[in-house]
């Protein structure tokens, strides 16, 4: 990944570019919360917004985007397809109600949120065909491990675009990092931040040497191991400072010292058990 600046993005295999950093709105309110969150994240240089319909905030999302100075070519808009509306038809139904919620004419981002047994091969299939009419310019998935991925593109014409799954120091799934940048499936993070939990002794060590703060440190790590991001926040003084990760670069020792932080330690569920 080369990293620039707030405004920097990876190429996804499909020609897409999708910026590298992006706002994460869950659990924030539908209506002014979110908007006011995002529209401090745009001044701030971000371009991507990632949401779900499980979120319950697209039209609050569709909003700011609508709302602000910024055309909406130069912004990059994700959403989630929901467990309860998986299989082809649901799924493409599922859409049509995200996409009239957003008031958007076309998604940047359409995921899978969650693998589940015996649907998402179906649902990945209605993925494909709103890809391949235009509806949406990359697809991806959420939460796939890699028996789960490999099954899936077993018996898929195009392979994922994303795979955005939990990635922070106490669980990086390595294995699951390498097999993403393998199949050329961009891998993303989220709650990269641990749930704000950042009271650590190692984080801060190596934030003091570079003057940043342990999320600053955790987001640039993030970016060095090839994973795009989206730390989630409604505070523009946090969404700022997620953005400040640019004038600095961590060595290999302080990226090695980071990575023996891994716990294999969940904040969220486990794919390969959730109860969907």
């Amino acid at each position: 990944m080369n990293i620039s600046d707030v405004q920097g993005t990876v190429t996804l295999h499909n020609g897409v570019q999708m910026p590298y950093l992006g706002l994460g709105v869950y659990k924030a309110k539908d209506g002014k919360e979110v908007i006011n969150a995002i529209h401090s994240a745009f001044d701030c240089g971000y371009r991507a917004i990632d949401t779900a319909a499980m979120y319950k905030n697209e039209a609050g999302v569709g909003e700011a985007v609508n709302s602000h100075k910024l055309d909406r070519k130069d912004v990059f808009v994700t959403t989630k397809v929901w467990n309860s509306d998986q299989g082809y038809d649901k799924t493409i139904k599922a859409f049509e109600s995200s996409l009239n919620e957003l008031n958007l004419e076309y998604l940047d981002l359409y995921l899978i949120h969650w693998p589940v047994k015996g649907k998402y091969k179906e649902t990945w299939k209605a993925l494909e065909t709103l890809y391949n009419d235009g509806k949406i310019k990359a697809i991806g998935v959420s939460n796939f491990l890699i028996d789960q991925l490999e099954d899936l593109m077993g018996s898929s014409d195009i392979v994922p675009m994303v795979n955005q799954f939990e990635f922070h120091p106490k669980l990086i799934q390595q294995d699951l990092i390498n097999f993403c940048q393998k199949h050329q499936i961009q891998p993303q993070a989220w709650s990269p931040l641990m749930q704000g939990d950042l009271n650590h002794a190692t984080l801060k060590e190596i934030g003091a040497r570079h003057n940043k703060t342990a999320a600053q440190v955790i987001l640039r790590w993030d970016l060095q191991k090839g994973m795009a991001t989206i730390p989630k926040s409604t505070n523009p003084g946090r969404i700022k400072e997620n953005s400040d990760i640019f004038d600095f670069e961590l060595s290999e020792e302080d990226i090695q010292t980071i990575d023996q932080l891994n716990q294999n330690r969940r904040l969220g569920p486990n794919p390969a058990n959730f109860n969907f």
